[in-house]
């Protein structure tokens, strides 16, 4: 039969779009679903601040009248404009073990882009840095996290056969939390960069996040530190107002640590948070009727015994300096004080030996790469 692709017009033909990946991977258990209801926030220009600077199209792929796979196509003007490209991105794409699927869905999104202008296609990444990004190449038997993409290991080999190669990777590091105490060289040197550089710790409450704007003075951070990694674009204040709405009363602030210069500026911040992948399984992208209660034990009552390291943001001037161990210095007693044994790192850009020398002290395992990849449109 042949392949038919539909774009997406209609809330019915979003909720099929979104479905789609939950049903591909019901039984897989590596995989972790999205929240239903943030998929439909992330997909509308409505709710979706990212919507300032991008513009984007979904669609479907039908096989005798049979959903086999899904791609979004976005153009985010903002990167292309800060990295002088013309680059459409291909995100969210799931597709049946089907090489005329594969290859229909991505011949869609480069006509689409082609249209509108674009030279190169690139993904999978989402609308901006805070989606997620990249194609899962290795570690397909461990187990995703809640900020990462999933995927079957055919789909990588689906790129290779339609000419797309190898843009940027992005490794994941699992690591051991110390039994029993920070190693003492650790410390040492924690210490040191505290007096030497006149830095201080600080712990964050709701009433001091709120007095002194803690929430957008860190992603003001976030956009200083992130502003050279592969594909960023600085975040608008509408985002910035979105996320910090949105995501930091979710957070436990015992598992976030910010640190300053003797005048009060940021200079780093830390967030890591419980492992929500299992409780998200459960939930099976639903928060009604009962993945709310999977959520909230796995938060509070009965936490995964891994922990989730979403972010780290080093001020430029003060990277290489030592300064990300101060954020650990105070965050592993805490991490051993609740009783967790591992911790799972977010994805970071192969190259990054400034982030991955952090992860010395911990043990670290190498456990999962993925890949942005990428093809000039014809």
């Amino acid at each position: 039969m042949a392949i038919t692709i539909q774009q997406v017009s209609s809330k019915k033909e979003l909720k099929t779009f979104i479905r789609f990946n939950y049903e591909l991977y019901k039984d897989n258990p590596y995989s972790v679903p999205d929240l239903y209801d943030d998929m439909l926030h992330t997909f509308n220009p409505k709710k979706n601040a990212a919507f300032e600077f991008c513009e984007a199209a979904y669609f479907l792929a039908y096989k005798d009248q049979k959903v086999v796979g899904r791609v979004a196509a976005i153009i985010n003007h903002r990167a292309n404009d800060t990295w002088k490209a013309k680059e459409v991105r291909f995100g969210w794409i799931d597709f049946i073990d089907d090489d005329e699927v594969s290859a229909a869905l991505l011949q869609t999104v480069e006509k689409w882009g082609k249209a509108r202008g674009m030279d190169t296609i690139v993904g999978p990444l989402g609308f901006t840095d805070m989606d997620a990004e990249g194609m899962l190449i290795e570690g397909f038997d461990q187990l995703s996290t809640m900020a990462t993409i999933y995927n079957y290991p055919y789909y990588p080999q689906h790129m290779e056969r339609l000419g797309y190669e190898k843009a940027t990777d992005w490794v994941e590091f699992k690591l051991k939390v110390p039994e029993q105490q920070l190693p003492e060289r650790f410390k040492r040197v924690a210490e040191i960069i505290l007096q030497k550089y006149k830095l201080k710790i600080v712990k964050l409450t709701r009433k001091v996040i709120k007095e002194k704007n803690y929430g957008q003075r860190m992603f003001d951070l976030i956009n200083e530190a992130y502003a050279p990694l592969y594909g960023f674009s600085k975040m608008t204040q509408g985002q910035i107002s979105q996320y910090v709405k949105t995501y930091l009363p979710l957070l436990d602030l015992r598992m976030v640590t910010v640190v300053e210069d003797e005048a009060g500026e940021l200079v780093a911040v830390g967030i890591s948070m419980a492992s929500l992948s299992e409780a998200l399984q459960k939930a099976k992208g639903r928060i009604l009727p009962f993945g709310w209660f999977y959520l909230l034990k796995s938060l509070y009552w009965k936490r995964s015994k891994t922990l989730d390291l979403l972010l780290v943001a080093v001020k430029p001037e003060y990277q290489s300096k030592g300064v990300n161990a101060l954020l650990f210095y105070d965050l592993v007693p805490v991490y051993m004080q609740m009783g967790f044994e591992f911790g799972e790192s977010n994805p970071e850009l192969e190259d990054n030996k400034k982030v991955q020398s952090q992860w010395s002290a911990f043990d670290p395992v190498l456990h999962k790469r993925r890949r942005a990849f990428r093809k000039r449109i014809d």
